[in-house]
């Protein structure tokens, strides 16, 4: 662990790939206390609508997202960063690579469900201009735990995570 553990990392955003899978299960059991199996992540990425990212640093894997493409919207299904990792930037990062993939022609929102007790998770969607939405009661099938549905929508010049550099990168990709 470094001597400033807020300092961000820089991270570099691509694909994930077969060989990230042991980094990605190792954050994933880190993460959660009901983590998602090899098995469901192969049979998610084998769908051709969902997509699997990485945030690598110093070559290694310090974070992930797996979403679903959808007409109008993108799913977020799962989003772990490494604990060494957190509040350094990391999801923040992943989170504008997804905002920047909006349009107001294509995909408008972005949406996913977290865990009623998954206070940091909640906090830091609100902190990327997430809102709550509604509530699925009894969503989980490994726990009676409720499901907070939070969602971001696309908005013409108006930047969640708001800087004219982001406006820029956007229109570069």
């Amino acid at each position: 662990m470094s001597a400033n553990p807020k300092q961000q990392l820089r991270v570099h955003i691509r694909w994930m790939i077969q060989r990230d899978m042991p980094e990605v299960l190792a954050i994933e059991r880190a993460s959660f206390e009901f983590p998602w199996f090899e098995e469901d992540f192969i049979s998610c990425l084998r769908r051709r609508n969902c997509i699997g990212m990485v945030a690598e640093h110093d070559e290694g894997v310090v974070g992930f997202m797996i979403y679903e493409l959808h007409k109008t919207r993108l799913h977020i299904l799962n989003f772990a960063v490494c604990e060494s990792a957190r509040q350094r930037g990391v999801g923040r990062q992943m989170a504008e690579k997804l905002i920047s993939k909006l349009s107001s022609q294509r995909r408008t929102r972005i949406s996913l469900e977290v865990r009623e007790t998954n206070l940091p998770a909640q906090l830091f969607f609100k902190q990327v201009g997430f809102r709550a939405t509604s509530v699925l009661r009894s969503y989980y099938e490994d726990s009676p735990e409720d499901a907070y549905v939070m969602q971001l929508h696309y908005k013409e010049d108006t930047y969640p995570l708001g800087t004219h550099h982001q406006r820029i990168n956007r229109l570069a990709s």
